[in-house]
């Protein structure tokens, strides 16, 4: 089936296209994007389907992304994408905004019990019917001109992901069409929300072994080490790498030689930030002991494996019930945060990750479980 592509590469095309999608109860949304030697991704295609043709948006040659913000915050038109998490950040970085509603065909699949975390690809030999082909997911993105090969991958997901959203849309009966909305803004909240660089050094990896005064150099090292890549758009590790973070705040090296030993401390960082980490690690480990931060707590236990188990079939069952997904009803670090509120005994407290619907329908059967761990659910 030949598929109608239309190329859109000037600011006038962008706007009249954009007036138009305005009208539609959907549009179908994917990006193409490199992000290889950057902390930020960059834009190499922006996909649009609207159910019949595919537009094709050359970021390259776009400057004014207005009209298509606009687009993006009309409440009135559904964005659909697929597994959206990169997509959200790279339209964010084009436009400077995010779409709502947000319709997520992957999180569709998991309320329809389709399948968890399903692949776009493997989503649409389900419900389609149709084998994509394979192999441009990780092309030149930013080479002019695209090959006839990208043009058609890319031009078949806009088209297809309009398909499945037709397809999938009317089958999400009862609550679950606006749960997959309510997931979807959650999606976008989860970009919003400001990461606050100084507060990174507590999901370090063992960061909860450290004192306080090492933990003022964790934190000091985290922080520096998100703004550099952030103003150098640089992945953070070749700023400086993950494994070295504990070291560097538990030994505080005080010479090159022995910053230079730290464990998977790459040369590159030594040369050209080793002076500077230096700095940083004697000016944190300087702080009086009112600026430390507190040690964080240890990891559950291993003896807490069986409640959570039990926290889990909660969701299960629930799942079960309502046709959805297991998977999707209760995550992990969103059970461990709530152990973490009491364990091992109590009281306890629904963690904010619990949200929405969720908390809604199995809050409170969690805080029975918990305050009667000895009964069965």
């Amino acid at each position: 089936m030949a598929i109608d592509i239309h190329w859109i590469r000037d600011d006038d095309s962008l706007a009249r296209h954009c007036a138009h999608w305005q009208t539609l109860p959907y549009v179908a949304l994917d990006t193409e994007f490199m992000r290889v030697d950057t902390f930020y991704p960059i834009a190499g295609l922006v996909q649009v389907g609207d159910g019949a043709s595919a537009f094709l948006i050359d970021p390259l040659a776009i400057e004014q992304w207005q009209p298509f913000a606009e687009l993006l915050q009309n409440p009135s038109v559904i964005k659909v994408l697929h597994a959206c998490s990169e997509d959200l950040e790279v339209l964010q970085r084009l436009t400077g905004s995010l779409p709502a509603p947000l319709f997520d065909t992957q999180l569709a699949a998991a309320y329809l019990n389709l399948g968890f975390s399903m692949g776009y690809s493997r989503l649409v030999q389900e419900v389609l019917g149709l084998e994509l082909p394979k192999g441009e997911t990780r092309s030149d993105w930013l080479q002019r001109p695209l090959s006839e090969t990208q043009v058609s991958y890319a031009a078949e997901d806009a088209l297809h992901l309009a398909e499945v959203y037709e397809a999938l849309a009317p089958k999400l009966l009862g609550d679950k069409y606006a749960w997959v909305l309510e997931d979807g803004a959650e999606l976008v909240a989860q970009l919003r929300r400001e990461v606050n660089p100084d507060e990174l050094y507590r999901d370090a990896k063992l960061a909860w072994k450290l004192s306080g005064a090492q933990l003022a150099v964790l934190r000091e090292l985290c922080a520096w080490r998100e703004r550099e890549a952030r103003a150098r758009d640089m992945p953070r590790n070749r700023i400086l790498r993950e494994h070295a973070l504990w070291p560097l705040a538990r030994y505080q090296p005080d010479n090159l030689a022995a910053l230079a030993k730290v464990e998977d401390m790459h040369p590159r960082t030594v040369r050209q930030d080793g002076e500077h980490l230096l700095a940083l690690i004697k000016q944190a480990a300087s702080l009086p002991s009112e600026q430390w931060p507190a040690t964080l707590p240890e990891p559950l236990p291993i003896d807490a494996a069986t409640l959570l188990k039990r926290l889990r079939a909660i969701g299960q069952a629930e799942g079960e019930r309502l046709g959805i997904a297991p998977e999707i009803m209760l995550r992990k670090k969103t059970l461990e945060a709530l152990l973490k509120t009491g364990y091992p005994h109590g009281p306890y407290q629904l963690p904010d990750s619990l949200r929405g619907w969720r908390r809604e329908s199995m809050g409170q059967a969690l805080l029975d479980c918990l305050a009667n761990p000895g009964e069965p659910q």
